[in-house]
């Protein structure tokens, strides 16, 4: 124990009078950088699909007249009978918005020179109708109260749903990218090793937006059915290979 201690004693004491002669001792140390540069990237795509529950429509008034007062006044009271209606039907004056609202003047050129004749005053509407159900019934509303401009009638998915939607269709597509990711290593004997990156594209597939004429939506009932909404997803998996 003792010729130990001594051995470490004097080992410590050789270093000792070395670093004091001749400098600290040089240690080499060697650092090794690898970058792996060849990577299977593999994509898979899902759908996932479900009946919309919320739709979007343009309600509008064109009315001309002598003076802008008197087309503002007949507007104003047209689209004041619309809105209340509407709220009666149980749609919230929230999802009731103005997007447009003109007043332009008419000319005539017909004495050779330019002469106002009258003002045409205009104002548009958008309505999100939910329940999906009270479309037909809004629209048959806004046309019997005087609307003169119906159009760009979409049938659309709350966010809720189409976070839902997303989700499932996510995962389905990762599911199938690995799927096919391993499908593939094996018929060409390689090993797949972690995934590295991940990238997703969305493509949402709607119904596509409708105009209707008045003349066309007068007299009988409106009938207008949404269909079905589809979101698609694609994820592109990057994989390390051994």
């Amino acid at each position: 124990m003792k010729q130990q201690l001594l051995v470490v004693l004097f080992i410590f004491f050789g270093l000792f009078l070395y670093t004091r002669l001749f400098g600290a001792i040089p240690f080499s140390v060697t650092s090794v950088t690898t970058t792996k540069s060849n990577l299977f990237k593999v994509t898979g795509t899902a759908k996932a699909t479900a009946i919309p529950n919320t739709a979007k429509l343009s309600l509008g008034l064109t009315k001309t007249s002598d003076s802008v007062a008197s087309a503002q006044n007949q507007v104003n009271t047209v689209v004041n009978k619309i809105i209340d209606d509407l709220k009666k039907l149980g749609i919230e004056e929230k999802n009731i918005k103005t997007t447009n609202y003109n007043v332009n003047p008419q000319y005539d050129f017909s004495a050779g020179r330019q002469t106002v004749t009258g003002y045409t005053v205009t104002q548009s509407l958008e309505v999100k109708v939910k329940p999906i159900d009270k479309t037909n019934q809004a629209i048959d509303i806004a046309t019997a109260d005087g609307a003169n401009l119906v159009g760009g009638i979409t049938f659309i998915l709350d966010d809720k749903t189409i976070k839902e939607l997303e989700q499932k269709a996510r995962k389905e597509a990762v599911a199938n990218a690995k799927e096919k990711a391993q499908s593939l290593a094996n018929a060409a004997g390689i090993i797949l090793g972690k995934i590295i990156d991940v990238q997703e594209t969305s493509r949402p597939n709607g119904f596509r937006p409708m105009v209707a004429k008045v003349d066309q939506i007068s007299g009988e009932e409106t009938t207008l059915p949404p269909g079905e909404n589809t979101i698609e997803i694609t994820v592109t998996l990057f994989y390390e290979t051994r």
